[in-house]
């Protein structure tokens, strides 16, 4: 069913972009509270910087598994809908979390329920909206989409930190549930889930198509597509470059930076606030990326982020013990490449798997990028209780990510030698 849809003065999909956006930057500051609440949770319940850490961990793994399955459900019942259950599930769990009192109650409510409502609204949902409404401009998109995860941190870490040192960490949580619930009435209203629905043609095609309704098995379905990736060589390779990066990303850094920092008399507050500008400079780089990646080998962008980011942690224990100056180095360089491998990374996906399996594929990818997250947030938080510091952790990410830049070339290597072979 195909028919030519009026111009309109401005394309809806812009505005698709923009709700999306503002509910990925919601996700990504609630997923980095945690970060925030480690030291007063640490003298208010005395719990240990190894068991916060492992909530931490099983909130970030969570976040990763239900990828793959959410960009299923995302076909299945739309986007909105999708969406609306999320941020309800995040307002419930949240509104519950100031009456805790154990560990397993911080473990059910941010590692499981948390872990789970923010999965449904993790990069999945960027990609999906982006091959939903964009032909043209496909990488411009997806950057800005994942920028908004750093931007999250920009607008919320500073604002919480700064919360929960004058008035406590409850109220930190109440200001995210009143957010959450403005939120959830801005996606029930203005989100929509398929050019079709608002009368337009996807961004840089002419004809308007109906979608074709998802035939698959909610469940089945995305395990089909991981056990097709299973057999690609490319995927092992994304999915190898990816959990390091999650390793020396949201694990590592967005988890244990402001904690390194408390171990160096700099206040909570300061710390967060270098979280926060490494989201403005991550704001600026990953969108950056993401025009590269529309004009440039997305193989050897790869090579340069993972190697790039691998020598600025290499640089930090120094920063650390040695000036505000250098520190600053750190945020900046770091800031800028913080997670602008997503969009090279959802290009190559798109290209080896096709846009109809682009979704599911990336999820897979995306796990194996939250098991090393996950990996590192416990592990690190594990060894400083061990050896007092943090080195031994940044200095290991380091090390890990120039490892991932020489995959990166293996990746270029595979893709050139798929591209040649004839088609069966």
């Amino acid at each position: 069913m195909k028919a030519s849809p009026p111009t309109p003065k401005m394309y809806y999909g812009w505005i698709v972009v923009a709700i999306t956006f503002v509910t990925l930057l919601v996700s990504a500051g609630i997923r980095s509270i945690p970060s925030i609440f480690m030291l007063p949770f640490e003298k208010e319940f005395g719990w240990s910087r190894g068991g916060i850490s492992s909530v931490v961990s099983i909130g970030i793994f969570l976040y990763g598994l239900i990828g793959p399955f959410s960009a299923a459900l995302l076909e299945r019942f739309g986007i909105r809908r999708v969406m609306v259950a999320s941020l309800a599930v995040l307002a419930v769990s949240l509104s519950i979390t100031p009456l805790m009192k154990h560990l397993w109650q911080f473990e059910l409510l941010w590692g499981l329920v948390a872990g789970l409502g923010t999965g449904m609204m993790a990069n999945v949902l960027g990609v999906t909206v982006t091959n939903h409404w964009f032909v043209k401009r496909r990488g411009l998109v997806v950057g800005i989409l994942t920028a908004s995860a750093a931007t999250g941190q920009l607008l919320f870490l500073p604002l919480l930190a700064k919360i929960t040192v004058e008035l406590g960490w409850r109220y930190s949580v109440y200001t995210a549930v009143a957010v959450i619930a403005v939120l959830l009435i801005v996606v029930a209203i203005w989100m929509r889930n398929h050019p079709y629905d608002a009368g337009v043609a996807p961004y840089g095609e002419q004809e308007l198509v109906k979608p074709a309704p998802f035939r698959g098995n909610l469940f089945l379905t995305p395990l089909q597509a991981l056990r097709s990736g299973l057999k690609n060589r490319t995927f092992w390779l994304l999915a190898g470059t990816f959990f390091f990066c999650g390793f020396s990303t949201n694990g590592l850094i967005g988890t244990h930076l402001i904690p390194a920092c408390g171990d160096h008399g700099i206040p909570e507050v300061m710390a967060a606030g270098l979280l926060a500008l490494m989201g403005l400079f991550d704001l600026f780089g990953t969108t950056l990326s993401g025009w590269l990646s529309d004009r440039y080998d997305s193989r050897w962008l790869l090579f340069w982020y993972y190697g790039l980011r691998g020598l600025s942690l290499l640089f930090l224990p120094y920063a650390l013990n040695a000036s505000a100056t250098s520190l600053m180095i750190f945020t900046v360089f770091y800031g800028l490449d913080w997670i602008a491998t997503v969009p090279p990374t959802v290009k190559l996906a798109t290209k080896e798997f096709g846009k109809e399996k682009a979704g599911m594929i990336f999820g897979w990818v995306v796990v194996s990028h939250q098991i090393g997250a996950s990996v590192a947030a416990y592990g690190a938080g594990t060894l400083r209780d061990l050896l007092g510091s943090y080195t031994v952790p940044f200095i290991a990410a380091g090390f890990v990510c120039l490892f991932a830049a020489l995959m990166a070339i293996r990746i270029a290597k595979v893709a050139s030698a798929s591209a040649s072979a004839p088609a069966a």
